[in-house]
């Protein structure tokens, strides 16, 4: 069971809450974790800088920047006695979605793991969520693992609030 994990990389606090239940699941299943991290064209539009270089030198920061994360999560796993593989991947044009389910294919994977931020409302409609599209369109099925505040807001929402008016016209649950 689960003997293939494809795992996202970021570097982000979230991402190693990700990798740490990978790094678990596998564990128990005697799986292999294959590390993938994408630099798209978000990540290249957010390096640039008005004032710096060229956008050859920004395009290999981020190489260089993806290379030392899946280093550094590669190096995590197998010093949990996992084994772990890293990939980079350049997407650009491309929707993330598409580029994981390419992954998926190329390496057998059989569950993907990613972290997600959980938001909500304004910051969810404004930033998107990488998470729930994955998890909409993935071949395999795919493990969320949330931030500890995301688990906590999640929480909050859950305890219903009643609102409502005499007329009875207007109730929110």
């Amino acid at each position: 069971m689960y003997s293939k994990i494809l795992v996202l990389v970021d570097g982000s606090e979230t991402s190693r809450l990700g990798l740490d239940e990978a790094i678990r699941l596998a564990s128990v299943t005697g799986g292999r974790l294959r590390l993938f991290h994408v630099i798209d064209e978000l990540g290249f539009a957010l390096s640039m800088d008005a004032f710096a270089g060229r956008p050859g030198d920004w395009l290999e920061q981020l190489r260089a920047e993806g290379h030392a994360v899946l280093q550094a999560a590669k190096t995590i796993a197998e010093q949990a006695g996992v084994q772990a593989e890293g990939v980079l991947h350049e997407a650009f044009a491309r929707t993330l979605h598409d580029v994981v389910n390419d992954e998926v294919t190329a390496s057998g994977a059989e569950l993907i793991v990613t972290g997600t931020h959980g938001r909500r409302g304004f910051g969810r409609a404004v930033l998107g969520s990488n998470a729930e599209q994955i998890l909409r369109h993935a071949n395999v099925p795919v493990l969320l693992v949330r931030a500890p505040e995301a688990r906590a807001k999640a929480g909050a929402a859950e305890k219903a609030t009643r609102i409502s008016l005499p007329t009875g016209a207007l109730a929110f649950e």
